[in-house]
């Protein structure tokens, strides 16, 4: 293959032709990837499609690569000039095959700015290269900006049809805020099947679960539901990554931000004296079953899987979150709980945790649910002190491996040394 500059260029303008050519004949690919191909054996193109997969042989890289880097940066220092479309084109090309190339995704940014490009056809070009490079910082950086932008459409849109009038206005509009709640349900699902999908091809992905969490405060705010089939959802995952903590610190958040919302719907109820208590009763059972159900899972995991570190580090964060909201629960209530002392053993709405029955472990409850209540609600027996001693004795006195002992003996010193000596 010869170097030169005017075969290089024809080269480069073959492949970009024939990835838009691919795109257009197959709008559902699904994922990139690079051939190994030392060398062109053969007088064809080096784009590969077959079903919904794209690749790209590897002697064309080093020749492509470079070249449209060059073109790009004298485009934006205005010492080349390319159309719109050219443009379109060229950065799709080199963010498929180097996400991190920071000027392709400003001049993408311009292009949306402009209208040339849609948000959907931006995020799906994000969410291939994610496919070949999970970690892509940049691919993540551009990917919420986009997702603002969309939502500063969805607002603006939004605050102009509160301007509409009665009668047939009415309608149009109540129609037009269901459409735009279904399309940010939509891009929230696809979001999270993108996380999903990073994490899983790369371990520990702390970009793909930052992005996730970042979507979920952004774009599911106060959505109770949301959260809690996240929190559920998640189980399966967590069981089959054990050593994956950035996925056990997303399961953390989800709790956290479980909690605080539980709480603040209880408040409010005590603001506006509605309910007659209802609601914070439901609230209170609601956060014992999630603490309950996390401590139920994480034993699980230490058993099947002993001698992993971040089991036993997600058990600390969850008991130390217990022993604040507990904490945060008395001061609320001058010192004890309207609802009981229930971490002191005594009962909730006059039941004792003896007879607790078995809480169901994937259905998270539903604090909207309010019959269950009415006709009372065993609860299960909260976190303490002594059932965690009793769990590292137990884990202890097994024949486990060196690691697992000492993770246990770590975490029995933690409670000593923290949790004994809290106020």
């Amino acid at each position: 293959m010869a170097e030169c500059e005017e075969e290089v260029e024809v080269l480069v303008q073959r492949v970009v032709k024939d990835i838009t050519s691919a795109f257009k004949k197959n709008p559902s690919i699904d994922e990139i990837g690079v051939i190994p191909c030392p060398e062109a054996r053969y007088n064809r193109s080096p784009i590969v499609l077959v079903e919904n997969k794209l690749g790209v042989e590897s002697w064309c890289v080093k020749f492509l690569l470079p070249y449209v880097h060059n073109k790009l940066l004298l485009y934006r220092q205005r010492k080349h000039w390319l159309d719109r479309e050219a443009l379109v084109d060229i950065t799709c090309t080199v963010l498929l095959l180097n996400p991190d190339f920071t000027t392709a995704w400003n001049v993408r940014k311009e292009l949306l700015q402009s209208g040339v490009l849609n948000p959907e056809k931006d995020l799906y070009l994000g969410q291939l290269a994610l496919t070949k490079f999970p970690k892509s910082p940049e691919t993540w950086i551009h990917r919420r900006w986009v997702l603002q932008h969309v939502l500063a459409q969805l607002a603006a849109v939004g605050s102009s049809r509160k301007h509409q009038q009665s009668g047939e206005g009415e309608q149009v509009d109540a129609d037009r805020r269901q459409e735009l709640s279904d399309h940010l349900a939509r891009t929230l699902h696809q979001e999270m099947k993108v996380c999903s999908d990073a994490a899983c091809r790369y371990p520990s992905n702390y970009n793909a679960w930052s992005h996730r969490i970042w979507v979920l405060q952004h774009m599911a705010r106060g959505n109770a539901k949301v959260f809690h089939d996240e929190l559920s959802s998640m189980r399966l995952w967590v069981s089959m990554h054990v050593s994956d903590h950035s996925g056990f610190h997303y399961r953390q958040f989800l709790l956290k931000e479980l909690i605080h919302e539980l709480s603040q719907s209880a408040g409010e109820e005590d603001l506006t004296g509605e309910g007659e208590g209802e609601e914070r009763q439901l609230s209170f059972i609601t956060v014992l079953q999630l603490f309950h159900q996390e401590m139920e899972l994480i034993s699980d995991l230490i058993r099947s899987f002993p001698g992993h570190e971040t089991l036993w580090s997600h058990r600390r964060h969850v008991f130390f979150l217990w022993q604040q909201w507990r904490r945060d629960q008395k001061l609320s209530n001058g010192g004890e709980l309207a609802q009981g002392d229930v971490w002191g053993g005594e009962s909730v709405n006059g039941q004792s945790h003896s007879d607790a029955m078995e809480v169901e472990r994937v259905c998270l409850p539903d604090p909207r649910d309010s019959k269950r209540l009415k006709r009372g609600v065993h609860l299960p027996a909260p976190p303490s002190l002594p059932s965690e001693y009793t769990f590292v004795s137990s884990v202890l006195d097994s024949c486990c491996p060196a690691d697992q002992r000492r993770f246990a003996m770590s975490y029995k010193k933690w409670l000593d040394t923290v949790i004994v000596q809290e106020p």
